[in-house]
């Protein structure tokens, strides 16, 4: 289990697929290499065999919870939460005396948004077993997101005295603060980047957390070469198609139709659903939304999408796809709103008004006004130069494949005028009262006002705790977990004027004068 493991985390999956193979020969009783298969099975996005795996898995061991805790993690990935969430509360009750599985209920409980339940698991994992690396980032994250900085620094520099090029925990410790020529790890990260520049993971993490380094030390133009460097190999590795992302564009504007009043609709549930660009103030207006006393943050929830996928009944492996979007036209979508009340139920502590602040919900803007008419949308907006820039700097998650147009600096041009021009069909085709866009910059230089027009469409009552949302205690886990808690301020409006001609190609792909 443990060789399976390390090999899996070292992507050594070839040697990992092999053993385990060579193992279910010797015993094809033993869940081990079933699990292992597995996980081997989610690392690739192969959700249909991996599920089948996992349930292997536990089938050969039912009362194991290391098994069960796996197969949840499973379940959140593939956007089946309240079935994660009800497995993993059948092993959460029990004594854990396995490190492992202590750290996969962590984990489930993190990607879920209960990192408050998350930490105790880590810490169990780290008590029961200091060695792996692993251990030590995973709590240091989830203490990040509960905003417990001092502890996650101790944590993220834990798993580097265990693995000392440890490329997530040295990224991790540069978002945490400001870096200075007195502190910072730049000389660390220059030499991780030569020695694993092949490695297009390992070179996108550590160039990003140059670019941040040299950022904070006001060096923008070597930043933003550093991303383009950074950014290079793993666009090459993926063979990202920039026509597969304008074809869905099409497709999400052609949902538009039907009226929402048809069927039986969840016309009572009025769920708040905040979209936009990522970087773009999104999880801003739900904190200050969330530090509402009747609203509560449900985090960024794949659940609407996945009810969509399974009702549209698309034969593709995506949740979100072309063939997805149009099929869903015709789909039972009365029927995915009373789900999607009821599957959210648990993640939003059983509030009746929550926040779903996952970003590309703009894609489903009309398919959730079709099956939740009374819903709230809040689309955000922000200046397109520093939109496309905040995204090009932002290091997305390495497996998600629905922000890999961030990866080259005209890619995002091109899908930023998209997005611009989706945007333009919803405030055509939406009523004004379900459907809103707020933009960035007003709500950095006119909070007050911003925050009561956010709130009276809402249809919530005025609470001063709403304009100190950085006083929120609830956990945050966006790249602006630490900005968040902070009051607003403005230096990051404009800040694409610093990095000189770098953005010169931007500027023409957006059709923007260069004396803005």
């Amino acid at each position: 289990m443990r060789k399976g493991l390390a090999d899996i985390a070292a992507r050594r999956f070839e040697t990992a697929h092999a053993d385990a193979i060579q193992h279910i020969r010797g015993d094809v009783n033993d869940p081990i290499p079933y699990y292992l298969l597995a996980r081997i099975a989610l690392e690739h996005q192969n959700y249909v065999k991996s599920g089948e795996l996992f349930a292997k898995a536990r089938s050969l061991a039912p009362g194991n919870p290391l098994y069960t805790a796996g197969h949840a993690e499973y379940l959140v990935t593939v956007g089946q939460q309240v079935e994660a969430m009800r497995l993993v509360g059948t092993t959460a009750s029990e004594t854990i005396d396995d490190a492992i599985t202590a750290d996969t209920i962590g984990v489930v409980y993190s990607r879920t948004g209960f990192h408050e339940k998350a930490i105790p698991f880590y810490q169990r994992a780290v008590e029961l077993d200091p060695a792996p690396a692993n251990f030590h980032y995973n709590l240091g994250a989830a203490l990040q997101f509960a905003g417990r900085f001092e502890a996650a620094e101790s944590a993220y520099k834990a798993a580097i005295e265990r693995e000392p090029d440890s490329y997530r925990a040295y990224s991790a410790l540069v978002s945490l603060s400001r870096q200075t020529p007195e502190k910072n790890y730049l000389a660390k990260l220059e030499n991780l980047f030569e020695e694993h520049k092949a490695d297009p993971d390992r070179a996108l993490h550590i160039g990003h957390a140059i670019a941040k380094t040299l950022e904070d030390l006001d060096k923008y133009e070597e930043s933003f070469d550093w991303l383009v460097r950074a950014k290079r190999g793993k666009r090459a590795a993926i063979g990202y198609r920039p026509d597969t992302d304008v074809e869905l564009f099409s497709a999400a504007a052609e949902t538009v139709g039907e009226s929402a009043a048809s069927g039986d609709a969840c016309s009572g549930a009025s769920p708040i659903f905040i979209v936009g660009l990522p970087r773009t103030g999104t999880t801003l207006v739900d904190r200050i939304l969330s530090s509402h006393p009747d609203v509560v943050s449900a985090g960024e929830l794949n659940t609407f999408a996945g009810l969509v996928k399974a009702s549209a009944g698309s034969s593709s492996n995506l949740v979100l796809d072309t063939e997805t979007l149009r099929s869903a036209v015709s789909a039972d979508l009365a029927r995915v709103g009373h789900l999607y009340i009821e599957e959210t139920r648990s993640l939003a502590r059983g509030a009746d008004r929550f926040t779903d602040k996952m970003p590309l919900n703009f894609f489903y803007v009309w398919l959730i006004h079709r099956a939740l008419p009374n819903a709230r949308i809040v689309a955000l907006r922000r200046d397109p130069m520093d939109s496309c820039l905040s995204n090009f700097r932002q290091l997305f998650a390495t497996g998600f494949s629905y922000y890999n147009y961030s990866l080259d600096i005209d890619d995002t041009a091109a899908y930023y005028k998209h997005f611009d021009k989706l945007l333009a069909v919803w405030r055509r085709s939406m009523p004004s009262s379900r459907y809103v866009e707020l933009q960035y910059e007003d709500i950095i230089y006119d909070q007050e006002n911003q925050t009561r027009k956010l709130l009276n469409f809402c249809e919530l009552s005025w609470n001063d705790a709403c304009l100190r949302f950085h006083e929120n205690p609830a956990p945050v886990a966006t790249a602006s977990s630490v900005q968040v808690r902070q009051p607003l301020y403005t230096g990051s409006i404009g800040r694409w004027k610093k990095y000189g001609d770098r953005l010169d190609s931007l500027r023409r792909k957006l059709e923007i004068k260069k004396n803005v």
